[in-house]
């Protein structure tokens, strides 16, 4: 099995759409390994989002995805996880985004797009490595 990596954002947290969208993925038949509810800090951040950090964006996403808990996970399934898993987020922006998926169904605004999910097998690991080193 494989295994990615996906953040309920603190939107996601805030609106109660964490069981849901946990049900979304289990429903798919991916596996939940691990997860932690957790407020993210300025330096785990920068380590999760180190492309970004010389973007103008930057600044407000370390301040949004610091203002209140998130979920992370670490899903696992199929050789195409990855895949699976950001065909069912959606696109990044949800007035994008497909009914039925994940930020269709729920998203409000571009910048609170309620989940985050590994772009590739190298950033799961990478990301996975970052908040569940010891799985």
């Amino acid at each position: 099995m494989n295994r990615t990596f996906v953040i309920c954002k603190p939107d996601a947290v805030e609106r109660g759409l964490v069981g849901e969208i946990i049900s979304r993925f289990e429903q798919k038949g991916l596996k939940l390994v691990a997860a932690e509810l957790r407020t993210l800090d300025a330096e785990i951040l920068g380590q999760h989002y180190a492309e970004h950090s010389e973007k103008p964006f930057f600044p407000d996403l370390v301040a949004f995805m610091s203002r209140s808990p998130v979920m992370m996970m670490a899903l696992e399934g199929p050789e195409d996880v990855v895949s699976q898993v950001r065909l069912m987020m959606g696109a990044t922006n949800p007035a994008e985004s497909a009914p039925g998926t994940i930020r269709g169904d729920f998203g409000t605004e571009m910048t609170e797009n309620l989940v985050h999910g590994s772009d590739s097998a190298e950033s799961a690991d990478r990301e996975l490595g970052i908040f569940f080193p010891n799985l």
